[in-house]
């Protein structure tokens, strides 16, 4: 804009199908009726330099998840000690000619974002730490264990 403000919104203009927003998969007869004109506003951050100076930041744990028993057979070649580590708010390390099970990962991966919070303390999730990997045969445990605190900036990440 020519006297430097800012714009609140964008604006788009183009054909959207009326007919598939309001019954998808539906056939029409007229070609009038298929396609209509619509204009769609959008709101847009605002990126005033106060705005963009403005820090954001918020405190996430790392976390390290460890295995602490096989029950069962190990057919994945995990032992007890394995690990790995969630950094940074979204780095996985794994220790050097070290693997971890997919099916274990996929057990405690919905848990960890959670775990990187602070928690009421009469949450469920705040006081449990052990997971176990899907496998019935295996009975592999895992220990989420918060080892670090940082501060983050919301700007810095997606």
């Amino acid at each position: 804009l020519s006297d430097g403000a800012k714009p609140l919104a964008a604006v788009w203009v183009g054909k959207v199908n009326r007919r598939s927003l309001h019954h998808p998969g539906r056939m029409t007869d007229s070609l009038d009726d298929l396609w209509q004109h619509h204009v769609i506003i959008s709101p847009i951050r605002s990126l005033t330099q106060d705005a963009a100076a403005m820090p954001h930041p918020f405190e996430l744990y790392d976390l390290r998840i460890t295995v602490t028993a096989i029950e069962g057979r190990s057919v994945c070649s995990m032992q007890v000690g394995d690990y790995f580590e969630l950094t940074e708010s979204n780095k996985l390390r794994i220790p050097p000619d070290k693997h971890f099970c997919i099916y274990a990962l996929s057990a405690v991966l919905p848990l960890l974002a959670a775990k990187q919070r602070q928690l009421a303390a009469g949450d469920w999730l705040e006081r449990d730490s052990l997971v176990a990997c899907p496998d019935p045969d295996e009975r592999l445990i895992m220990k989420v264990e918060r080892i670090n605190k940082r501060t983050l900036d919301s700007d810095d990440l997606t």
